[in-house]
């Protein structure tokens, strides 16, 4: 393998775990999901923003258009966390990222779209073994609301991880990972600030130090390495290791808020993760 290739391979799974902790923190805190989200965000631009201002690094854009993708792709960011967040927080960590863990799924059928490449129809499979999966971490028998929403809310955020991931695509041959993060995050501070005044939800004080950290070191940090590492693999294989999240999560949520995932989501996730990992063999031959 190659030097490049096997760096962008390290930085995606280091990316990785410190999203699978983001995903504990947000379980952890007390605070609603869109104020989790917009922590998250408000943090991590300031943190890139004093990165470039310390290194006197420019952040103009090479054309005008880029800007208004990169807006759209701030408003899809502040709409996955949010949704991710609030899955993790109504249904566990286990449900949550597992849900996300579809994410291939969606890529699967948008990549086609957005960059003219044939849709092979060993992605049609893959993606319907991965809602059956989905469907076994559905309680069919005994309905829970709780449950089935936070469902909902993960393939959401999973739907618009993969519509993000396709646009960073776009912009890692013209821009630093660390500037696409700084407008996504930016642009998604100020789609969620007007909530904020909106519905002037209490900050619990307890709160704030674990939020920092998720700003800090589960978003500009790890955000920057996962889309960086986008210039060594392709979109596909990066949201493949993505799927990495659900076990690494599950892990510490484990080891941290002794939450330990039900049978019938161990099964649904070896079922996901299990097409995650065929997918990952298959994109290598």
């Amino acid at each position: 393998m190659k030097k490049s290739n096997t760096s962008s391979l390290l930085q995606a799974h280091l990316a990785v775990l410190l999203f699978g902790l983001a995903g504990v923190i947000g379980r952890g805190v007390a605070s609603p999901a869109f104020v989790v989200t917009f922590a998250r965000v408000l943090f991590s631009s300031i943190t890139l923003g004093l990165f470039f201002l310390l290194r006197r690094q420019s952040i103009r854009l090479r054309r005008p258009g880029d800007f208004a993708m990169l807006a759209l792709a701030g408003v899809i960011m502040a709409a996955h966390w949010t949704m991710f967040m609030a899955s993790i927080q109504k249904a566990g960590v286990a449900v949550g990222t597992i849900t996300f863990a579809t994410f291939p799924l969606f890529v699967t059928f948008l990549e086609p779209l957005m960059f003219h490449e044939k849709l092979k129809p060993g992605g049609i499979v893959q993606a319907l073994i991965m809602l059956i999966g989905v469907v076994v971490l559905a309680p069919l028998g005994k309905p829970d609301p709780g449950l089935l929403y936070g469902i909902l809310l993960g393939m959401g955020s999973s739907l618009t991880y993969a519509m993000l991931s396709l646009l960073n695509r776009r912009f890692t041959a013209d821009y630093s990972s660390s500037q696409v993060c700084f407008y996504e995050q930016g642009v998604a501070t100020i789609v969620l600030l007007p909530i904020m005044f909106i519905l002037r939800p209490e900050v619990i004080a307890a709160d704030i130090p674990y939020l920092i950290v998720l700003g800090i070191v589960c978003t500009a940090i790890a955000h920057s390495l996962f889309i960086a590492s986008f210039a060594g693999l392709k979109v596909r294989t990066a949201g493949i290791i993505s799927g990495m999240e659900t076990v690494y999560s599950i892990i510490l949520a484990s080891l941290i808020l002794a939450e330990l995932p039900s049978m019938r989501e161990i099964i649904g996730g070896v079922i996901i993760l299990g097409v995650v990992m065929y997918s990952t063999l298959k994109s290598g031959e």
